[in-house]
Parts: C-alpha cells; structure tokens; sequence
C-alpha cells in the first residue's frame, strides 16, 4: 500500500478542504454582511441629508415668497376710519361701543378723591 491511498485518507483530505471551504463562505458572507450594513447607513445619511436639504429648501422659497408678496397697510382707509370714529364720541372704543362707558361704572363706591 506504498503507493496507494486509502479511503479513510481520501475522506480526511476531503473533508479537511470542505471546512476551508465552509470557513472561507463564512468569512465572506460576513464581509458581504459588513458591506450591507455598510451600504445601509450610508443609503439612510444620504436620505436624510436629501430630507433635510429639501426642507431647507422649502423654507427658504416661503421665505422668498413671503417677502415679494408683502401686505402693506391702507394708510388712507385707517385714517378715514380714525376720523370717522372721532365723531362718534370721545370715549368709543372697540370694547365700550359708541356710547363709552358710563360714570356710574366708573364709580368704585365711594364719592370721596382717590386717596383722600
């Protein structure tokens, strides 16, 4: 048997290269693994950097928006309505009406100087 190798050698040896072979798979399956999770948090930063580039974006165009369509205040009509509410009396107000406040309810109870 000089020259021959036997089955239990040949059983040995193939089983000696299936574990390199099992070995080296799972070193590549968790380089690829790696390279997933890898790829993923760089998909998710890019997303979010996208998001955040785009509301910024959004904002700033509002803000363009906002100031090239600016409300400005009808000077003249105010004024007309000041003096139109100057004729009604002098003490209307929006919250007392046109008749003001009478001097009943100003009375606090007492018919003497505040502090006398």
């Amino acid at each position: 048997m000089a020259g021959s190798i036997s089955a239990t050698t040949l059983a040995i040896i193939g089983a000696a290269v299936g574990a390199a072979g099992v070995g080296s798979g799972l070193i590549e399956g968790h380089i690829a693994s790696s390279n997933q999770q890898q790829a993923l948090k760089n998909q998710t930063t890019a997303t979010q950097t996208a998001e955040a580039n785009a509301l910024s974006t959004e904002r700033k165009n509002e803000t363009a928006t906002n100031a090239a369509n600016q409300k400005t205040p009808d000077v003249s009509d105010i004024m007309a309505r000041a003096a139109n509410a100057s004729k009604m009396g002098a003490g209307s107000t929006m919250l007392t009406g046109s008749g003001g406040v009478g001097n009943g309810s100003l009375n606090l109870g007492k018919s003497t100087l505040l502090g006398s």
